[in-house]
């Protein structure tokens, strides 16, 4: 009976103690934090290829004023957001075939003739710069330039790496003659191109694939139609969009 007795104490203060310890241990866990790094951002400068809708799965928004009007030196003008592009790309060849200087005053752009000049105001700080058009790009919906590193610097948005502005044409040979059509689709995957041609074919034509060979690797570009003017385009890109639920850009036929 003693010797029984004299052990229970024992036993209930290990007890206790097992159980401190494991109140103590389940506040620590409660409390316990995990921290969760967000993703990188991408770095500034990231050229119009990199910047591609890489499939047709989003449909874009309504055609941009740009589109819907005449490229007139002194008229047209357009709003959106301007991006910049340099190192890899600086070296290689501009898709007028020139080699692109990073250091020069030269910008890629959708529509506008090659050796157009436009001025571009940076909206956020008032500052302006004028480029020569000798490259396509971005396709990236609601941006509307690519600017050298050398005009990006002039605006002082190489930091943030876009920044809204407004375009004025300044000069362009002859803005308003060419074809233009609408790109539905880029695809590092030849055969995701070539099926989304497929498709389309039956109701669109002529459906082409233009290449473009980035440091990155190599775009299949789906385009539609060829049609004689932007607002034809704009309309093509629209149709696209409601029937076909596509992300379209309306872009110049450069042969």
């Amino acid at each position: 009976m003693n010797s029984s007795a004299g052990r229970e104490p024992a036993f209930l203060r290990r007890l206790a103690l097992v159980s401190v310890f494991s109140v103590i241990a389940a506040a620590s866990c409660a409390h316990r934090t995990t921290t969760v790094q967000p993703p990188a951002q991408p770095p500034s400068g990231i050229p119009p290829s990199q910047q591609e809708q890489p499939s047709s799965s989003a449909p874009s928004g309504a055609p941009s004023a740009a589109e819907q009007q005449p490229a007139v030196p002194g008229e047209y003008v357009e709003e959106g957001v301007a991006s910049w592009y340099g190192v890899p790309f600086n070296g290689r060849p501009t898709s007028t075939g020139e080699i692109y200087d990073m250091n020069k005053f030269t910008a890629a752009h959708r529509t506008l003739p090659f050796g157009a000049v436009v001025r571009v105001t940076n909206l956020s700080n008032g500052r302006e710069t004028e480029v020569r058009i000798n490259d396509r790009g971005p396709f990236v919906a609601n941006r509307v330039i690519d600017l050298s590193h050398a005009a990006a610097e002039e605006l002082e948005m190489i930091g943030p790496g876009t920044t809204p502005v407004r375009l004025t044409l300044v000069s362009g040979p002859n803005p308003g003659i060419g074809f233009f059509g609408v790109q539905v689709g880029a695809f590092q995957n030849e055969d995701n191109a070539e099926r989304l041609q497929a498709q389309l074919e039956a109701r669109y034509s002529p459906v082409t694939i233009a290449i473009y060979n980035s440091p990155y690797g190599v775009f299949h570009r789906v385009r539609v139609g060829r049609v004689p003017s932007e607002a034809d385009a704009a309309a093509l890109a629209a149709r696209l969009r409601s029937e076909d639920h596509l992300t379209t850009f309306v872009i110049r036929l450069d042969n």
